[in-house]
């Protein structure tokens, strides 16, 4: 991932990684500390492993993998060959740590566990954003996300070429059918959402039918969620909004779909698979043995 189309790399924020990484060591440790490395390793000993890929897979969380070996040791160098977002393919090494050997047993499964995961989302995430190469819509993810790591694995969805949606109820408006129903229709609950919402805050309202589309255009939403139309209505949809409204299919989006999605011209495709469905990216440390 570079700059040289426009586009910077996502980061996270330090004080971020800092923390997640000291409560996930934490929870590991205990209160008694890693028996099985003091009680098998010299205090002194001195080890290099290396983190290597055994599938193939887009990376994510490399930062978070290198804190957690900082934090137990922060005499340990860690070497990281490649980046996030980079895809690479079976057998590569990732990374390179060396130093005490303690040190790097007892931070192993903290920066596994992390990378693992976050690069399973990764990997997911490209899969679908390669399906719909060559159209104009974006995939995205949403909040249905492990609680406590969603900007971990909003994080990941990036750098495998996604797109985020709202990361909490506090950064958008998004009108669901819950909303519409209290609110007495989707006119009274925009018209509500807008004379309470600040010039910056975007404003969507998720619809079932055509005739809601039409509701929520009328009413001036930012942005009309399609929630679980089939690719027929799908492209009524487009045809009716006329680039009014940003339109963002949601429900039903599996990876055999996503391309016949993507065709009907909406702009966004969202999907909790990218977060939820995701399989950890099997990568393994191994002591280097001379």
């Amino acid at each position: 991932m570079s700059e040289a189309n426009g586009v910077y790399p996502p980061s996270l924020p330090r004080p971020l990684i800092e923390r997640a990484v000291y409560a996930a060591l934490a929870e590991d440790l205990g209160l008694a500390g890693d028996l099985t490395t003091q009680s098998t390793l010299a205090p002194d000993a001195t080890a290099t492993a290396v983190i290597d890929a055994r599938e193939a897979g887009t990376i994510a969380g490399m930062a978070l993998a290198q804190e957690a070996f900082r934090q137990i040791d922060p005499e340990l160098t860690f070497e990281a060959l490649v980046s996030d977002g980079d895809t690479v393919s079976a057998a590569t090494d990732v990374a390179r740590i060396s130093g005490n050997a303690r040190a790097i047993m007892s931070a192993e499964r903290t920066a596994l566990n992390f990378l693992n995961h976050l690069s399973g989302i990764a990997t997911l995430t490209a899969r679908f954003v390669a399906e719909v190469s060559g159209t104009s819509a974006q995939i995205c993810d949403t909040r249905k996300t492990t609680p406590g790591l969603r900007a971990f694995e909003k994080y990941a969805v990036r750098c495998g070429g996604g797109a985020n949606h709202r990361f909490g109820l506090d950064d958008a408006i998004l009108i669901k059918d819950n909303h519409i129903a209290v609110a007495g229709g989707v006119s009274a609950a925009v018209k509500a959402a807008q004379n309470f919402a600040g010039h910056l805050v975007a404003i969507e309202v998720e619809v079932d039918t055509l005739d809601q589309l039409a509701e929520a255009l009328e009413a001036g939403a930012n942005a009309v969620l399609l929630d679980n139309m089939d690719n027929k209505t799908l492209r009524r949809a487009v045809d009716l909004n006329k680039g009014r409204a940003r339109l963002e299919a949601s429900g039903g989006v599996t990876l055999d779909r996503v391309r016949s999605i993507a065709e009907t011209g909406v702009d966004y495709i969202s999907t909790s698979r990218i977060t939820m469905a995701a399989v950890p990216l099997d990568l393994g440390l191994d002591v280097q043995i001379d």
